[in-house]
């Protein structure tokens, strides 16, 4: 469960589509999490202090200056699969091995970057992934340096590598676990989705809000890789069912947020439920 307010209100604001949320907004749905007022507010103060949020009139919030490369990096998963391409066996290489391992922060920046693009260590600071992303390496090497990495890392195209070494890039990420990652939390969503006519909406806002939370985290932290590397079938219809399913948990949002407290709707048609996440640490 959530219970920590500074990220909750950046979660609201991420999935809010550029309006405004009302302190009054900001209060139930702290609520909502067992989170008391004065922590929100403790909050608020020191997301507007970093910039992450900034006043929008008297009593309301928006997103401020410094999170707009916060909510790119959140936004883009719903378009990444849009930004893949056949995958012809070359890799993408990131070297580190000159890089400073003194400086904490710096190296905290460095792994996320990498993480972020799904970037595994090798051996002795060769990290590669497969050249499998739209824009190929100058695309990847802007985005790396984008999230933080420094540019004095070598970012290049490589292939050829012997057998042996080709296996064991092959196996820097648990294809199988990531493969059963899609259907398990495919069908977890899937069963809420028909669970939630029948929820009170309080309990439908705070458990849409944790089940998306985690499945769009799940996505973006996603190394994307090519088959054979995972199923890429079951990530299809894992990201279609994440589609729906923040679709609806923004309606029931919504709901929550103008007090309506009529039955959770749902339709036929349009199995979903909807969130956003704050991928700060």
């Amino acid at each position: 469960m959530p219970a920590n307010p500074r990220h909750l209100v950046l979660n609201l604001l991420l999935g809010h589509g550029g309006e405004a949320l009302s302190a009054r907004e900001a209060v139930s749905s702290c609520a909502l999490f067992g989170i008391q007022e004065n922590s929100l507010r403790v909050a608020l103060v020191r997301l507007v202090a970093a910039g992450l949020i900034e006043t929008a009139g008297r009593g309301a919030y928006r997103l401020g200056p410094n999170a707009s490369s916060l909510a790119a990096d959140v936004a883009g998963w719903r378009q990444a699969e849009q930004h893949l391409r056949p995958w012809r066996g070359d890799w993408i290489a990131v070297h580190t091995g000159g890089l400073a391992r003194g400086d904490r922060a710096a190296q905290r920046v460095r792994h996320r970057a990498l993480d972020m693009l799904g970037v595994r260590d090798l051996d002795g600071g060769l990290h590669l992934r497969p050249d499998n992303l739209l824009g190929g390496v100058d695309a990847v090497r802007d985005r790396l340096r984008a999230l933080g990495l420094e540019p004095q890392a070598a970012v290049f195209v490589a292939r050829g590598f012997d057998a042996e070494c080709e296996q064991r890039a092959r196996l820097l990420w648990d294809g199988d676990a990531l493969s059963h990652g899609y259907r398990q939390t495919q069908q977890q969503l899937e069963r809420w989705l028909g669970l939630a006519p029948t929820l009170a909406h309080t309990v439908a806002a705070r458990e849409a809000y944790v089940l998306g939370h985690d499945a769009i985290r799940q996505l973006v932290f996603d190394p994307w890789l090519p088959a054979p590397l995972v199923d890429v079938q079951a990530r299809r219809l894992f990201v279609r069912t994440v589609h729906r399913f923040d679709d609806a948990g923004q309606a029931i949002w919504r709901r929550f947020l103008r007090g309506d407290a009529s039955p959770c709707p749902t339709t036929r048609t349009r199995r979903s439920n909807g969130n956003t996440l704050e991928t700060t640490p």
